[in-house]
């Protein structure tokens, strides 16, 4: 089954129904701004030897999001985000999953922007975590 991808514009129409968002950038990506209400499960950790997979990712999304019903997740530019969806459909993930096309900062291929991001659209921006919402509480639950 192939995983549905949508614009930043069409991810907060979905948002604005009731939809839930998961960020899945690192967390000082995740930090440096995401949408309101957005909750941060990295996919993967970024340490001294680059990115690498975050072996709790599943993990947490099961034990937090398996009773949520719709989820949008997003990363920089969809590629995460796209990966992460495929993860979780391949697990048997029960919920409806989008990817959010083009992520926070826009799609490029061959240097040149295919799909604007959520930021570049002048969508809400959100520097602070709601309660519950970050990563260190999300893997402590």
């Amino acid at each position: 089954m192939s995983v549905k991808r949508v614009p930043p514009d069409e991810a907060a129409r979905l948002l604005e129904d009731g939809w839930q968002f998961v960020d899945v950038r690192s967390i000082p990506e995740f930090d440096e701004g995401h949408p309101p209400g957005a909750y941060n499960v990295p996919f993967m950790h970024r340490d001294a030897r680059g990115m690498q997979a975050n072996p709790r990712f599943v993990e947490v999304m099961e034990r937090r999001f398996a009773e949520v019903p719709r989820l949008v997740l997003g990363c920089r530019s969809g590629g995460r985000s796209l990966r992460a969806c495929e993860v979780l459909q391949a697990r048997g993930w029960k919920g409806e999953l989008v990817d959010m096309r083009g992520g926070f900062a826009g799609e490029h291929t061959a240097g040149q922007l295919t799909c604007e991001g959520w930021e570049s659209q002048g969508l809400p921006v959100a520097f602070e975590a709601e309660s519950g919402h970050s990563y260190r509480e999300l893997e402590e639950e």
